[in-house]
């Protein structure tokens, strides 16, 4: 018989009543050192007080409006972000598939407004993953993920990841815009190098075309930049935001210049929930921490330490773990088992993770890890690596 929930995950035996920082704890009792993150979006930790105390107080006096009415929340998180990153106006959502789909109709639209209705086509990249609608997943471009969802939706072509002949080969007089994410995560923390995307930027400049980038897990604060792009000096034209954005409370953004953001006027897009009062305000505590000063050096140094950790693992398994990848803390170690076997040992060693493509053991812990948290995570990373090396080893003998 069916479960109540409909069967779409793989979910692990473990239910988690309460959290703090970057615990968890089960119903039954035990403890767990949360480098999932609730897959890059726990930011700011569990149980974060001034995130708890925001939601709470606005929960409090109103939720939600719709927005056929002005929400004061929303219109100060929108001018926070512009002051903070290259846009000029801002669009809250509730995910960030919805993020990426508004960014492609934003694209397009700015194209047909533009003079040039004929601009629909997007041009995206092999490995990317930007979301499980039915439009996404066509932006995508996996198979497996489009299996049994009839025809994919038209308008998206694709080409491999820091390809610049490829790039150009591709690009037609309908091609409306490039999107991709600075980092590819669900394929295996796979990043587009920086000469890539600076002349992905010059491209589009030379052929009038708007690039876009996915930021929805390397955004935030997530890799030690407010968001991932700012280390390769180069400006999209519009970007989407959700994930670490409400520190675990939904809400997605797109963030634009005035060339893209002026044509999605009143009737052209929409949302019912997006930018509700009590998301908003989540979403103004977590930039209140991530915005503090020395917050994003912080990130940036734990990421150095870890890394530094994990490399001496890598180099005291190599039998286990081949390399790391990533930037901040959007770290990759490529597994030489099977990555479910290794996951499976880090769960049982009290660690959680997250898998990805390319047998990729994926680590996103909350950005306020402490030095200490990261000792401890490493420690039980080892612990976990000697599972598997010992159990590989009783299957060969």
């Amino acid at each position: 018989m069916i479960s109540a929930l409909m069967p779409t995950y793989n979910r692990a035996d473990l239910a988690f009543e309460r959290g703090e920082g970057a615990w968890l704890y089960t119903t039954d009792g035990r403890r767990f050192l949360d480098f999932a993150a609730g897959i890059a979006t726990s930011s700011v930790g569990h149980a974060n007080p001034h995130l708890v105390k925001a939601i709470a107080e606005q929960a409090g006096k109103v939720m939600h409006v719709s927005n056929l009415f002005r929400v004061p929340q929303a219109e100060r998180l929108a001018a926070r972000l512009v002051e903070a990153t290259f846009a000029d106006s801002v669009f809250f959502c509730n995910s960030g598939a919805e993020a990426n789909e508004g960014m492609v109709k934003a694209v397009r639209r700015a194209q047909a407004k533009s003079g040039h209705p004929e601009r629909t086509r997007i041009l995206c990249f092999e490995g990317a993953f930007h979301g499980r609608t039915l439009g996404m997943l066509s932006a995508t471009g996996n198979p497996t993920y489009l299996d049994g969802f009839g025809e994919r939706a038209p308008g998206f072509d694709h080409v491999p990841l820091n390809n610049m002949n490829a790039v150009r080969n591709a690009v037609t007089a309908e091609t409306a815009g490039v999107m991709l994410e600075p980092i590819q995560g669900e394929s295996g923390i796979k990043p587009a190098d920086t000469r890539f995307l600076q002349e992905l930027r010059a491209m589009c400049d030379e052929f009038g075309l708007f690039l876009a980038f996915d930021e929805v897990q390397t955004g935030v604060g997530r890799t030690g930049k407010l968001f991932a792009h700012e280390w390769a000096n180069v400006t999209p034209d519009v970007m989407s935001s959700a994930k670490g954005l409400g520190g675990g409370f939904p809400i997605g953004a797109i963030l634009a210049r005035e060339a893209v953001a002026k044509h999605l006027t009143p009737g052209t897009h929409g949302t019912t929930f997006g930018g509700n009062p009590l998301a908003c305000a989540a979403a103004n505590a977590v930039l209140d921490i991530i915005l503090a000063p020395g917050f994003l050096d912080r990130v940036q140094e734990r990421a150095a330490f870890l890394n530094t950790e994990l490399d001496a693992v890598i180099g005291d398994f190599p039998d286990v773990f081949s390399e790391r990848r990533g930037l901040g803390l959007l770290i990759g170690l490529r597994c030489v088992p099977k990555v479910a076997d290794v996951l499976a040992a880090t769960q049982a060693a009290g660690l959680l993770a997250v898998s990805a493509g390319d047998n990729v053991l994926r680590l996103v812990p909350p950005l306020t890890i402490s030095e200490q948290d990261c000792r401890e995570a490493v420690s039980r990373l080892r612990q976990a690596a000697e599972t598997v090396r010992a159990a590989t080893l009783e299957t060969a003998s």
